[in-house]
């Protein structure tokens, strides 16, 4: 990718430890692929596409607290900061609060390498006067961040929005912001987005669309395997089915077998039992009290949330210590 007066990084080869990660997920008890495997090109047209859904209220809801408040959290991530956003996504929500930001530096962190141009591309024409960095990269694993591009900053803040940390168990979520904790260092800060707890019957909609645009979309990670893998899963083999579950405080997403099956997967052939399922992500709901004290475990202070007028989702301010 080229954006005159703007920087790249490709930290992902072809491949990388895709085949070993498959493998080791269905390979388990309870078989699994991480969610990151719904983006290809083709999963993030459909994520888009369940962005606009009526039953999924998540985004609207984050965007109506960025609209409302984007003042003032740029007032406290401070002129001049580096903001740093993981999963960056098409970038509607970070635009709105970058126009009111101006910072030194905005870096951009995505697998999906045709979205991450995409979006980047359009930040870079909107707002050219913002230096742009796009890292490809996946930001499960530890990330060398573009230090050379980030010294020019008065102090880091982390950008995590769309609820994407509910993909980490609790724990998960606090060794992921432990690390990240370290990237930002001394009086580094974060603006996380967290979906909260309701209603079960809206949480099951949300995940259960009557156009069945988020089946296709879970169905889309075999779809994206085969292509890559030269895997040979049978896509009506399987259906889409997602819950929630009261116990975790998640939704789960699965794909089922609809049959006694085989797929061979690099060459490794995997046996389906009818019935027998794969777990392609939990999106983990909080209380805004929960989620703080999971900040607080990985070193976070919490300054201040803000919710949407409905109660729905929370987008959580944290520093760390100078």
């Amino acid at each position: 990718m080229t954006i005159p007066g703007h920087a790249f990084h490709d930290l992902l080869k072809p491949r990388a430890g895709m085949l070993e990660e498959v493998l080791a997920g269905l390979a388990k008890p309870q078989k699994e692929i991480p969610p990151k495997y719904f983006y290809d090109a083709r999963g993030c047209e459909l994520f888009e596409e369940i962005c606009g859904l009526p039953e999924y209220y998540p985004t609207r809801a984050e965007l109506a607290i960025m609209r409302k408040h984007a003042h003032a959290m740029a007032g406290l991530l401070g002129a001049r900061c580096a903001l740093i956003e993981i999963g960056c996504g098409n970038s509607e929500k970070s635009r709105l609060l970058l126009e009111v930001l101006q910072p030194a530096v905005f870096v951009a962190i995505d697998i999906a390498r045709e979205q991450l141009e995409t979006s980047c591309s359009a930040l870079a024409e909107a707002l050219p006067g913002i230096k742009l960095v796009a890292v490809r990269a996946d930001f499960t694993q530890p990330i060398a961040l573009p230090i050379a591009e980030l010294r020019q900053a008065h102090r880091r803040v982390l950008y995590f929005p769309g609820s994407t940390i509910g993909n980490f168990n609790p724990a998960e979520a606090r060794e992921f912001l432990s690390r990240w904790a370290l990237l930002l260092g001394a009086g580094g800060g974060a603006l996380i987005g967290v979906d909260l707890k309701k209603d079960r019957a809206l949480l099951d909609a949300a995940y259960n669309d009557a156009r069945g645009v988020t089946a296709d979309f879970n169905l889309n990670t075999l779809r994206h395997i085969n292509r890559v893998l030269g895997a040979d899963f049978d896509l009506a083999a399987f259906r889409h089915h997602a819950f929630y579950n009261p116990g975790q405080g998640r939704i789960e997403m699965h794909l089922v077998s609809l049959r006694p099956q085989r797929v061979t997967v690099g060459g490794r052939v995997i046996a389906f039992h009818a019935g027998e399922t794969i777990n392609t992500e939990i999106s983990c709901k909080y209380g805004i009290a929960e989620f703080q004290q999971i900040g607080r475990d990985a070193g976070f202070e919490p300054v201040q949330c803000w919710t949407d007028d409905d109660g729905r989702f929370s987008v959580h301010y944290f520093t760390l210590p100078q």
